[in-house]
C-alpha cells in the first residue's frame, strides 16, 4: 500500500526500504507519520501501540481491513482526497476512525458554538433573481408543456400500445391518468439519473455510488458494474453518527447479540421491551419533557398522532411550507385547517384573531382545541422558526404548540436539544414536541414528548402502540449510545434505577444535564469520549462552523441561497430546470465527485428548482473548500450567481483562506 504522495512527510518515508514502510494498516500508516514527526522535531518517537487516544470520533476497537488506505483504490481513479486527510497528523494526534467515514480534524479554530445571536434576524427574507432568470425559467417549462401534449396527442394515435397504460381497458377506468402522470413522464424521467442514487457501505463523509447509466432515455437505468468513491454532502448525517466502527456501532453489535434484530410485534401486542422503557426516558431526559413516545417511522409519527390529539370542531393552524407528513395526518384527523405565509409572524397572529373571533364555521360556535404546528428547521428551506415570537403569541391567544424538531433536534443548540435549546426557551413550556432519530442520530423512526398524561393518552389513541411495528433492537441501542454520548453520563449513580423512575420528575432541575448511568443498560459500557461527552460537543460545534462557512461562502460568491446561517441545511438555487441535471453532472463528474441532491416540484415551488447541501459533522474544513470549488466554477458556467454584486463579492481563495473569520463574521 502506497503513502499519499501529498503528504508534507511522504518524502521522509521514500529514505526507507519498501519492506519496512509499507504500512498495512491506517493505525499504521498514521504510527509511521508520528515517527516521522518526532525524529523531525528533534526527539524519541512514541511505540506503535502507545500512541495518545485523541477523542475526536468515535474509536475503533481494533485494526480491521476497512482501515486500509488504498492509493488507486478499488474505484478505478485515485480517492487519497477522500480516503486519507491531506494534511498528516502530527505525534500526538492519532485519530482511530476511518477518515472516509468522518473526517479527521483537530483544528479547535473550525468549532463554532450553536446559539441565538440576536443581531442575526430569524424571519429569512429571500433575495430575488433577476428577471431574464425568471423569464426563462418560464419560458423553459412553457416550451416543455407545450411539446410535451404535443407528442402525447400524436402518440396516442400513431403509437396506442405505447399509451395504452393511461387509455381506458376493456371497460375499465386506466389508473394512472396522463394528466396526474405528465409531469413525471415530461420532466422527472428526463432527468431521472438525479435521483434514486444507488449507494453500498455506509453513509457517512463520503458514499459508495454504484455506477449506472440509461441506454433509452431513462427510461431504465442499468448498473455499470463500477463503483464510484464521491464526497457525500446530501445524507441527513447531520453529527456524522453513520459509522460501521466506533463506540455506538460495537453498543449495536452487542445488542444484536442480546436482543435479535425484530421486536416482532406491535407495542401493545408484545413487541415491548426494556429498551423501548429505556429509549423512551432518555429521550424525554434530553428534550426536557415528562414522557415520550417512540415510533418506528418518522413519517407515521406525524401522520398517526395528529388525528389523536384533533378531530372535528378543532382548528390546525400551519405553516404553508409544514411537511407532507404534517399535511397527511391533518387531513386524517378531519380538523379545520388553515394556513398562513411561511414564518410571517403577522400574518399568523392576523389568523389567530380572525379564527378566535369568527369560531367555526356557520355555526360560529368556539373551537374545540387549536392546535399550531410549525416545523423548528424546515428541511427544504433551511429557516428556522421564529420561536420567541410564536412563544409570545401563544400566551397572549392561549393555542397549543406542537414543534417538530424532526431536522433541529440533535443538530441545533448549544446542547443539541434543538431549537428551544437554540431560543434559551424553556421545552416545557412548548405542549409537544415532536422529532425523528434518522437524522442527527444516525438511526429510524421518531418520537413525541410532552407532559405524562398526554403521552399515556396517545399511546392507546393512537394508531402507532396497537397496530405498528414496534422499533427493532439494534435501532434502540443506536438512538441509546448516540443521544447517552451528546448529553454524557453522570458518574453519580441515583438510588432506584428503573427506566419507569428515571423520567424527569422536574425537567428544569436537570435539563440540559447529563444521564444517570442507571438509566443505561447494565451491560452498556461507551467510550470514554463518548461517556463524557467530549466527543458529542466537538461534533456539535464541528456541524456549526461547517453550516456557517458553507452558507456564508456560496453567499460572498454571488449565489442565492436559502435558510440561517446556523442551518445544516444548506438550499442552492438554480431555478431554471434544464440547469439541474447539468448542475448534477458536473458536481459528479469532478476531479473529487461529490453526490448532490437536486430538488423540484412536487417537493419544493416550480419555480424554485434547487440544490440542497446537507452538512455533516463528519465534514472537514478542506471537504467544504472542494464544495465551495466546485460551486464556483460550476456556477459560472451555468450563471448561478445572481445574489451580491460583483463589487461585493470575494473571490474563492479568498473565501477558503478567511474562513474562521468568515464564519464569526
Amino acid at each position: 500500500m502506497a503513502l499519499n504522495n501529498r503528504s508534507p512527510t511522504s518524502s521522509i518515508f521514500k529514505k526507507k526500504s519498501a519492506a519496512s514502510l509499507t504500512p498495512r494498516t491506517a493505525a499504521s500508516y498514521l504510527a509511521a507519520l508520528s515517527e516521522a514527526d518526532a525524529r523531525r522535531l528533534g526527539r524519541d518517537a512514541p511505540t506503535t501501540r502507545e500512541l495518545p487516544a485523541l477523542s475526536l470520533s468515535s474509536s475503533i476497537t481494533s485494526e480491521s481491513e476497512d482501515s486500509v488506505l488504498h492509493e488507486d483504490g478499488e474505484h478505478g481513479k485515485s480517492t487519497n482526497s477522500l480516503e486519507y486527510p491531506s494534511r498528516a497528523p502530527t505525534s500526538e494526534q492519532v485519530f482511530s476512525t476511518v477518515h472516509a467515514e468522518f473526517g479527521h480534524c483537530a483544528n479547535e479554530a473550525y468549532r463554532f458554538t450553536s446559539e441565538h445571536i440576536p443581531k442575526e434576524t430569524v424571519e429569512f427574507v429571500p433575495l430575488e433573481p433577476p428577471y431574464y432568470t425568471v423569464f426563462t425559467t418560464y419560458i423553459s417549462y412553457l416550451i416543455l408543456i407545450c411539446i410535451g401534449h404535443m407528442r402525447d396527442f400524436v402518440g396516442k394515435r400513431l403509437r396506442p400500445k405505447a399509451y395504452r397504460h393511461l387509455m381506458p381497458q376493456d371497460g375499465y377506468a386506466a389508473l394512472h391518468s396522463d394528466f396526474d402522470s405528465f409531469y413525471t413522464r415530461r420532466l422527472k424521467k428526463r432527468m431521472d439519473e438525479c435521483f434514486n442514487q444507488p449507494i453500498t457501505g455506509v453513509a457517512g463523509r463520503t458514499a459508495l455510488l454504484l455506477d449506472r447509466y440509461s441506454p433509452d432515455y431513462n427510461k431504465t437505468q442499468v448498473f455499470a458494474g463500477t463503483r464510484t468513491l464521491a464526497l457525500n454532502i446530501s445524507s441527513y448525517n447531520y453529527l456524522g453518527f453513520a459509522q460501521a466502527k466506533g463506540g455506538c456501532a460495537d453498543a449495536v453489535e452487542e445488542c444484536i447479540r442480546r436482543y435479535g434484530v425484530s421486536s416482532a410485534g406491535s407495542r401493545l401486542a408484545g413487541g415491548s421491551s426494556d429498551l423501548h422503557a429505556t429509549a423512551e426516558a432518555l429521550v424525554a431526559r434530553f428534550v426536557g419533557q415528562e414522557d415520550a413516545l417512540i415510533s418506528s417511522m418518522g413519517f407515521a409519527t406525524n401522520s398517526a398522532i395528529i388525528p389523536a390529539l384533533v378531530n372535528k370542531g378543532c382548528l390546525v393552524i400551519s405553516d404553508e411550507l409544514n411537511h407532507a407528513s404534517i399535511r397527511f395526518g391533518v387531513r386524517l384527523s378531519g380538523a379545520n385547517v388553515r394556513m398562513y405565509k411561511h414564518n410571517n409572524m403577522k400574518d399568523l397572529e392576523s389568523l389567530l384573531r380572525e379564527a378566535i373571533s369568527q369560531g367555526q364555521p356557520k355555526t360560529h360556535r368556539p373551537w374545540k382545541k387549536i392546535l399550531l404546528i410549525v416545523e423548528g428547521l424546515f428541511s427544504m428551506e433551511g429557516t428556522f422558526v421564529n420561536l420567541p415570537r410564536v412563544m409570545e403569541l401563544k400566551k397572549r391567544y392561549k393555542f397549543a404548540l406542537w414543534l417538530d424538531e424532526a431536522h433541529s433536534i440533535g443538530a441545533v443548540g448549544q446542547h443539541g436539544r434543538g431549537v428551544a435549546d437554540f431560543f434559551n426557551i424553556p421545552p416545557q413550556s412548548i405542549d409537544i414536541l415532536m422529532g425523528t432519530f434518522t437524522k442527527s442520530f444516525g438511526a429510524a423512526g421518531g418520537y413525541v414528548a410532552g407532559n405524562k398524561t398526554l403521552i399515556d393518552r396517545l399511546r392507546l389513541r393512537g394508531h402507532l402502540g396497537p397496530y405498528a411495528e414496534a422499533m427493532a433492537p439494534p435501532v434502540l441501542m443506536q438512538i441509546i449510545s448516540s443521544m447517552a454520548s451528546i448529553m454524557g453520563v453522570a458518574p453519580a449513580l441515583p438510588a432506584s434505577g428503573s427506566a419507569s423512575t428515571l423520567r424527569l420528575a422536574s425537567p428544569a432541575d436537570v435539563h440540559p444535564g447529563p444521564v444517570p448511568q442507571a438509566l443505561l443498560p447494565s451491560w452498556l459500557t461507551l467510550d470514554p469520549s463518548l461517556s463524557s461527552g467530549v466527543e458529542g460537543r466537538t461534533r456539535l460545534r464541528r456541524l456549526t462552523f461547517n453550516s456557517r462557512y458553507l452558507r456564508n461562502g456560496l453567499a460572498k460568491l454571488g449565489f442565492i441561497t436559502y435558510g440561517h446561517a446556523m442551518s445544516p441545511v444548506v438550499p442552492l438555487l438554480l431555478y431554471n430546470p434544464g440547469k439541474m441535471c447539468v448542475f448534477h453532472r458536473m458536481m459528479r463528474d469532478r476531479a473529487t465527485p461529490i453526490i448532490t441532491v437536486v430538488v423540484t416540484y412536487p417537493a419544493c415551488d416550480l419555480m424554485t428548482a434547487r440544490v440542497r447541501f446537507c452538512v455533516s459533522a463528519a465534514h472537514t474544513k478542506e471537504d467544504i473548500d472542494t464544495v465551495l470549488r466546485a460551486c464556483d466554477e460550476i456556477g459560472d458556467v451555468l450563471d448561478l450567481k445572481h445574489g451580491l454584486p460583483k463589487r461585493e463579492r470575494w473571490g474563492i481563495d479568498m473565501v477558503c483562506a478567511q474562513a474562521v473569520e468568515l464564519v464569526h463574521m
